[in-house]
């Protein structure tokens, strides 16, 4: 059975990395491999790709064949329109001069359109920030508008309550003036009732002392004769 390009996980659990290994095509998964010619990390953006490209290339010369994932990372390194050219010059339908012609200028165009859709990205995403700023700004200019409209009407409520209370102390003491004007008896509760002072402190009058009774005289001796 021929060797196996593929991919082999490493990498915490939720944060996958793997190794581009050539493997024996009856082992395992995760089991041992031949040699290790890369590596990919799909977590970056872009994801990451480290590839020995001339390993990868001789590796297909000798038949490896590619897994489904790992295929699409050799197409987008350009592995597979290499071994397709160099098969090509194997046929004679080309020459080594054209064939790596060629390659450059798939490579210079693939380069353009990979920094066009790095930029691109790069572009949108300053673009959703912004439009998130936005966003932000608008939701908190709507908050600070509803707190002054409420914090004004509250300040509008006290004024009318301040006034109402002002008219009514006026039309109180205008009535007032007006019952004073007309001789109109005032209230008891306006009558001043003096103080009057506790009983215990009103001095007690003292009493006439009675005029003691004089002794009775003696009779008067009988005057002798």
């Amino acid at each position: 059975m021929p060797a196996k390009i593929r991919l082999q996980r490493k990498g915490k659990k939720g944060q996958p990395f793997y190794h581009i290994v050539i493997a024996d095509g009856r082992a395992p998964r995760e089991g041992r491999f031949i040699e290790r010619i890369g590596t990919y990390n799909p977590l970056s953006q872009p994801a990451e790709i480290d590839l020995n490209f001339d390993k990868a290339i001789d590796w297909m010369q000798k038949g490896a064949q590619p897994t489904e994932t790992v295929r699409a990372i050799l197409s987008y390194k350009g592995v597979l329109y290499k071994y397709h050219l160099l098969t090509g010059v194997k046929k004679g339908a080309m020459t080594p001069e054209q064939a790596d012609a060629k390659f450059e200028a798939w490579a210079t165009e693939k380069q353009a359109k990979i920094v066009s859709k790095i930029k691109e990205k790069e572009l949108s995403v300053k673009e959703a920030k912004k439009e998130k700023a936005a966003v932000e700004t608008k939701v908190n200019e709507a908050k600070a508008a509803a707190i002054a409209k409420k914090l004004a009407k509250a300040a509008e409520k006290e004024v009318e309550a301040r006034e109402e209370a002002i008219h009514q102390a006026e039309a109180q003491a205008e009535a007032a003036a007006g019952l004073k004007e007309h001789g109109a008896p005032v209230a008891p509760e306006a009558i001043e009732v003096p103080e009057v002072k506790d009983v215990a402190e009103v001095p007690e009058t003292p009493e006439t002392p009675e005029t003691p009774e004089s002794p009775e005289s003696p009779a008067e001796e009988p005057k002798q004769e």
